[in-house]
């Protein structure tokens, strides 16, 4: 009964579009949960526990779910393991795909074009970095931000905008690219493309379940109708919500990813250019208006050095080049940012740790209290 269905046509359709659009409202409502859970565990957790702690919960409490889901299905309701064993191919393909083609779309929708003077100022972190091969460095046009991407098929890429450029001195410059660097050497593309799988296979789980559910209800008898729809959509409910709690999870080690790349790009050049670079971008998108709208717009805003939902950097649009300079000893705006309080609808909306507590976590590594990534 079940693997036909699964395999028609229609029903594999809607599930596609069914998958993609309750996906992406998934990812929006957890978005908006992560920053306060990965406050909290940063507040009283060292950043390396923290990351762990999250990463734990998300890979042994994803794959017990698994477990158990599949279990309670194969054993209890007699469902063919070859069933499930294609939710769970399919959810790998999907994620795997778009992690080996998405730098492709990124270098043909950005334009991204090689730097020599760039790349020979890449070449020169990665060696202090400790790489074997510097990754390839391309230059977008954009107002001020940096993105690292790529993978073993494409290579690895750190992209500069043009806005950045002339926001930055050379030292901060370095820094930037150290921060790219540490998402290199961290390995997080590949880290987190782990960590989606798991809450993909199950939210894909229970959204099969709920359909498989809701047409027994129509196909079934009417003495096993209530009974098995029942459970079939009880079980499906309990995977996307297990769904959610995941994400939520995974968004807060994507922040505490961002410490990470931080604290490595302060390593290879310096606490105080790294606070200062980080800065420069605040201040810039606290006085450029106009780039302030499009962050709503924004895909892959968790690509940036700098993506608040208040205000964000965004390849895609036009930048207009034009003088631009911060007014003041940038050392004692950064001691002012410090102490700027964090408005809190701010912080739950956005995809980044806000800057004065990048800015803070900063000054625990030159004090020590924190290893350099």
């Amino acid at each position: 009964m079940f693997i036909p269905l699964f395999y028609d046509p229609l029903t594999i359709i809607a599930m596609f579009l069914a998958y993609f659009i309750g996906y992406i409202a998934l990812l929006l409502i957890a978005s908006t949960i992560a920053p306060r859970v990965a406050s909290k565990l940063t507040n009283k957790l060292s950043l390396y526990t923290s990351m762990f702690i999250a990463g734990a919960l998300v890979i042994i409490g994803g794959l017990s779910a698994i477990y158990v889901i599949g279990y309670l299905l194969v054993a209890g309701l007699g469902l063919p393991v070859e069933f499930l064993a294609t939710i769970v191919l399919f959810a790998i393909i999907m994620n795997v795909f778009s992690y080996l083609f998405t730098p492709y779309m990124i270098n043909i929708m950005y334009g991204a074009k090689r730097d020599p003077e760039l790349q020979r100022i890449v070449d020169e972190v990665a060696r202090r970095s400790g790489f074997n091969r510097s990754p390839k460095a391309v230059v977008v046009e954009g107002p001020p931000n940096a993105f690292a991407y790529g993978n073993f098929l494409t290579g690895r890429y750190v992209a500069v905008t043009t806005g950045m450029l002339q926001l930055v001195d050379r030292e901060e410059l370095e820094a930037v690219i150290g921060h790219e660097l540490g998402h290199h050497k961290h390995r997080d593309m590949a880290v987190l493309l782990f960590m989606g799988i798991i809450p993909s296979i199950l939210y894909y789980l229970g959204l099969t379940m709920i359909r498989l559910g809701l047409l027994g209800s129509v196909s079934s008898s009417r003495e096993r109708r209530g009974e098995s729809s029942l459970i079939f959509v009880a079980i499906g409910i309990a995977a996307i919500i297990i769904t959610v709690i995941l994400q939520i999870l995974i968004f807060a080690f994507s922040r505490l990813r961002e410490y990470y790349a931080d604290a490595h790009g302060a390593k290879v050049a310096g606490v105080k250019n790294m606070q200062r670079s980080l800065a420069k971008l605040h201040i810039y998108y606290s006085s450029v208006d106009e780039h302030r709208e499009f962050i709503s717009n924004s895909k892959l805003k968790t690509l940036f050095i700098y993506a608040l939902m208040e205000a964000v950097g965004n390849p895609y649009i036009s930048y207009y080049r034009r003088p631009w300079r911060i007014r003041g000893n940038i050392d004692h705006v950064i001691e002012s940012l410090k102490k700027q309080k964090v408005n809190p609808i701010t912080e739950i909306l956005s995809t980044h740790p806000p800057i004065p507590k990048r800015l803070a976590f900063l000054d625990t590594i030159a004090r020590g209290e924190e290893s350099l990534g």
